[in-house]
């Protein structure tokens, strides 16, 4: 049996950690991001030609949990998480393309994955702790819904959602405050990134965990992103078994945890070609790949809101994996598409082809089509079902969407976030206040 894999901060801190310790935290000490002291190497012919997606999971994510609390129940983990379908389906109009569909999980959306998995962990890492953990997230619109599914009513942990007023669909909006118990939906008066930087704030503000112990549920854990590495492995080797070559992909991305997870595969091995990142007005990512120097700024507003991202958290890792910018940009390329054209793209391919995308899957449509018809095969990578920005697709294509179930039972229930300044220190004063109340109610 090989030794238990370590992981570090991308800060360079000394201390290594376990599994456990780095899924319990989210964030480094330091403030970095966690990530192992080496990828593991994986052989195609490791994995069952007949497994579900757990299954591939479980083999993917072995070295990363071998010698830890976690590592006999990592199975059961998988099966529990990864318990609906990430169809590779065909795009009809073209032989050299295919969908992969992420977005047949309870919120609809990819995000799914990777929450579904952290909760399950962290059922099992807090199986016998009396201390209630609270769970910081910072989303532009998908990932706080999900973590909020994932987490609901899950004893000994209770959910911080905070979003950018104004910023997310009117459905995602709907979503995020329509859980009770113990999920709370924050509205601030900001930016994505505002939001990403006050929880970052947070975690690592030590005074304030020794009150409140937090946690964090963004792709900044790595607990949330190696789940995620599972869709593109599945699919990847489904397709090199079935036509003996690499599966190319096509990956909308903001925070960049869903692309790193693509790009982690391929370094780890298995069959993972060409990947291209499709971002939305927020150029940060395109500048760079262009020749730029890596330069963040402001997020500005976009129909792709969930990639409204200015200041990518996951490009640490993506420096951690690839050091030296030539040698990044020759791994990667990323495409800026602006509103302008994904309302085209949505147009243009559900009136010729009958396809209906999300305004986020649309710009990895568009770069389909900006490369025209290959001698390779491609994925597009679906993040989100359409039916959750209706305000943007249903005028677009003139026809009403069908609600996926888990979405429509979400949208029936009440829904209520609280507002809240762009500052960390409202935070933290929200954080405290919250304690005090609690402590109020437990002492009558």
């Amino acid at each position: 049996m090989s030794e238990p894999l370590h992981y570090r901060s991308t800060r360079g801190a000394s201390h290594a950690a376990r599994i456990e310790e780095v899924i319990a935290a989210g964030l480094a000490p330091d403030g970095g991001l966690y990530v192992p002291e080496a990828l593991p190497q994986r052989d195609p012919a490791e994995f069952d030609p007949n497994g579900s997606l757990a299954d591939t999971a479980t083999t993917l994510l072995d070295p990363f949990f071998r010698g830890s609390s976690l590592a006999g129940e990592l199975p059961a983990i998988c099966r529990e998480a990864l318990d609906f379908d990430v169809p590779l389906r065909p795009l009809s109009y073209r032989q050299d393309a295919s969908l992969l569909e992420l977005f047949h999980g309870p919120s609809a959306a990819f995000k799914d994955v990777g929450a579904r998995f952290l909760a399950a962990c962290f059922r099992r890492l807090r199986r016998n702790s009396d201390v209630p953990l609270t769970i910081l997230v910072a989303t532009s619109g998908d990932t706080g819904a999900a973590v909020a599914a994932a987490f609901h009513r899950q004893p000994g942990v209770r959910v911080v959602i905070l979003y950018p007023d104004g910023r997310v669909s009117p459905r995602q909006a709907h979503q995020l405050g329509s859980f009770d118990d113990n999920v709370q939906a924050l509205r601030v008066d900001g930016t994505f990134d505002d939001c990403q930087r006050m929880v970052k704030a947070a975690l690592h503000d030590a005074e304030l965990q020794l009150r409140v112990p937090l946690s964090s549920a963004n792709s900044i854990s790595l607990g949330r992103l190696l789940p995620q590495m599972s869709y593109y492995a599945h699919a990847a080797l489904a397709w090199w078994r079935e036509h003996g070559a690499p599966l190319n992909f096509i990956v909308p991305t903001g925070n960049l945890g869903n692309a790193l997870a693509c790009i982690w595969v391929r370094e780890m091995g298995l069959p993972v070609g060409e990947i291209h990142l499709a971002c939305n007005a927020n150029a940060t990512l395109s500048d760079y790949f262009d020749g730029s120097p890596y330069a963040p700024r402001p997020a500005v507003a976009t129909l792709a809101n969930a990639m409204d991202v200015g200041s990518p958290s996951n490009f640490e890792r993506l420096r951690w994996t690839f050091p030296r910018d030539h040698e990044l940009r020759l791994q990667l390329h990323a495409r800026s598409v602006d509103d302008e054209t994904i309302c085209e793209t949505i147009v243009r391919h559900a009136r010729d082809h009958d396809e209906v995308f999300c305004p986020h899957t649309a710009t990895a449509v568009h770069l389909l089509d900006h490369m025209g018809v290959t001698s390779l095969p491609w994925a597009v990578v679906s993040t989100a079902h359409p039916a959750k920005f209706d305000s943007v697709v249903e005028p677009l294509i003139g026809e009403h969407l069908e609600v996926p179930p888990a979405l429509a039972a979400m949208l029936q229930r009440p829904a209520h976030a609280e507002p809240m300044s762009a500052s960390d220190s409202a935070l933290k004063a929200w954080l405290d206040q919250r304690l005090k109340v609690e402590r109020t109610v437990v002492a009558k």
